[in-house]
Formats: C-alpha cells, structure tokens, sequence
C-alpha cells in the first residue's frame, strides 16, 4: 500500500458498494493524499458524506458528475494520479430495456475516462468489468466486454505519455445490491424460496475481497493486463438451503440474459492467459511497447476454460454460513442472531 502514499484517487461510481468499500480501505489503511468520490447521485454522496470515519477526514472530496459528460469529468480529474472506474449500468433487465442508455454510459463513459485521463496525465486507471463480458449473451455484458477492449486498446493512444489501463473482471460480490443473497435473506421466512435453476453455480466473492483485489492490481499493473482472481464456487441451490434450511424450492426458470454459470476465462482468451497461483492474467494481444511486467506463472492451456461449475475450489458450508452472517446488512445481522452465529 505505500505506492498509494501521497497519491489523489478517483473512483467513479464511488457511491456504490465496491466504491464505498475502496474508500474506507483507502481511508483506514493508506496515506493517500486525497480521495475524489465522482458520481451522479447526490442523496448517495450527501449519505456517505454523513458516515462518522468520512465526515470528519479531510482527505475525501466527492464530485457529482457522469461518466458520460466529458468535460465535467476532465474537471474532476485535475491534478489525479489514480483512477479506479466503477461506474456502470449494472442491471441486466434495465440494459435490455434502455440499450442506448446502457451504450452512453458502459462504452461511450469508458471512452471518456480513457480520453480524460490521458489528457489530464493520470498514472493509471483500473477499470471494473464483469463475469458477463466473457462471452457476452446480455447487452450489460456486451458493452463491458467492449469497454474492456477499449481500456486495454488504451494504452496505444498513449503516444509518449505515461498513463497505462489495465482491467478487473471478477463476478457477482455477494451482498451487493442485485445480488441473491439479499433477496433469499428477505424471503428465509417463506414456505418456498426462488430457484431458477437448480444446475446454477456462481463464483463467490466478497466485497473486502473484491475491494483489496482491485487495489492490488492497480499497484502491480503495467499496462494492458485483464486480471482475473481465482474464487471459490457454490450451487445457488446450496445458498438457499443455508439461509432458509427448511424452505421448499420453486424453480422459476433462467431469466433473460442470465447463464447458468459464470465464465470468466473462456477458452478463445487463454491462450493470452498466465496462472499466477492467486490469479489468471490475459496479457494484451499486441504489445504496443517493451513490456516491464514480468509475471512468474504458467501458460493456460488453449483448451482452458475458467468456470464456476468447472472450478476446483469449492465454498464449504460452514464458511459459507460464516461469510453470510458477517454481510453488512440488516438482514444478514438478523440471520445471524436467528442461527446463533451473532
């Protein structure tokens, strides 16, 4: 963490659950200079800005602003050295329904942070993808994947400059907003609880993980790279019977745009992707330099698929139980008191 020593970041989206969850991390354990919240919700800053370890640290500045809005986010990005970009339109149904909405702010938003920063001569910019990038059959997960192109591309605008880009992809952090966890906590007292599949896996990643993640390979990039880390599965049918133990299970079918399991390394990308031990990294197709990286791992095979059925690491059912009872959530606190774990 003492790269961040004396450094100003931005982050966009940095209302939202992973933004909120960098800031305390930045705020608690770094000597950052200053840390810019760029978002374009004010009742969410004026919330977060009332938060006790915020209010009183002068360190944070919050910025309303889109991602969409070039000349305002220029602005924002006055005298910033790091750029985490988490600003997206997440919500698969929403995306399907207002695609040019989903276009302006998940590509055409990327073409601006890309833009602004090397204008503005930021060091380096990280920037969050998905799970559903990987092989895309969701508008969300086209335009992710084609803001993931358009980071990596990134660092051939460049020309002489030194601002480098480099991507995070990972799946859905448990108890974030839109996540299953919430949902079957609030519907635990049900005679009957949601399945839409019971095939269904999902990689499972908290938030302080996904957070710290990203942090670390904003200090470790080069320029580039798509990093993917390596996470246990579960079966959402597994996730139901731990939170509501004596529910029956209604299967309600795949939704639109939904898979029924997560990739995050398909096998068209490994032949470009090195095992690290505790992560995948798919390295540029094109160099447009020398590279500096000089990573210690393993060539993927380029049959290797990363999946969340395929996967070898499995989440145990007492850490499962655990990791829920430690959400910071009011209906995860109440969970826990029911199952004794508070």
């Amino acid at each position: 963490m003492r790269y961040l020593d004396g450094k100003t970041i931005l982050i966009t989206g940095g209302t939202g659950s992973l933004g909120k969850k960098l800031l305390h991390i930045l705020l608690t354990e770094s000597r950052v200079r200053k840390v810019i919240v760029y978002s374009r919700d004010e009742l969410k800053q004026s919330d977060l800005a009332q938060a006790p370890h915020i209010a009183a640290d002068e360190r944070v500045r919050f910025f309303i602003g889109d991602v969409r809005d070039r000349d305002r986010l220029d602005r924002a990005l006055t005298g910033v050295d790091l750029v985490v970009h988490a600003a997206a339109m997440k919500q698969v149904p929403a995306a399907e329904y207002n695609p040019f909405e989903a276009v302006k702010t998940n590509i055409l938003g990327a073409q601006n942070v890309i833009e602004c920063a090397i204008d503005r001569k930021v060091s380096r910019v990280i920037a969050l993808s998905t799970d559903k990038a990987a092989n895309p059959v969701n508008l969300y997960g086209a335009t992710k994947l084609c803001s993931d192109k358009l980071f990596v591309a990134g660092n051939a605008y460049v020309g002489p400059g030194a601002t480098r880009f480099a991507v995070v992809r990972y799946g859905n952090v448990i108890g974030s907003r839109g996540s299953v966890v919430p949902l079957f906590l609030r519907l635990r007292k049900n005679r009957t609880m949601p399945i839409t599949d019971v095939r269904m896996t999902r990689f499972w990643i908290t938030l302080d993980r996904a957070a710290r993640f990203v942090l670390d390979c904003l200090i470790k990039m080069s320029g580039g790279e798509l990093y993917i880390p390596k996470l246990p599965s579960t079966k959402i049918v597994d996730l139901a019977k731990v939170i509501a133990p004596n529910a029956a299970h209604e299967v309600i079918g795949i939704r639109p745009g939904e898979k029924l399991h997560e990739v995050m390394l398909p096998e068209d990308d490994a032949r470009k992707a090195i095992d690290i031990g505790d992560r995948f990294v798919i390295l540029p197709p094109v160099e447009w330099q020398a590279p500096d990286r000089e990573y210690q791992g393993k060539q993927c095979a380029e049959d290797f698929r990363y999946a969340s059925d395929t996967n070898d690491e499995w989440i145990a059912t007492d850490a499962l139980r655990k990791t829920i009872a430690e959400l910071d959530l009011p209906e995860a606190k109440e969970w826990a008191k029911e199952q004794g774990l508070a």
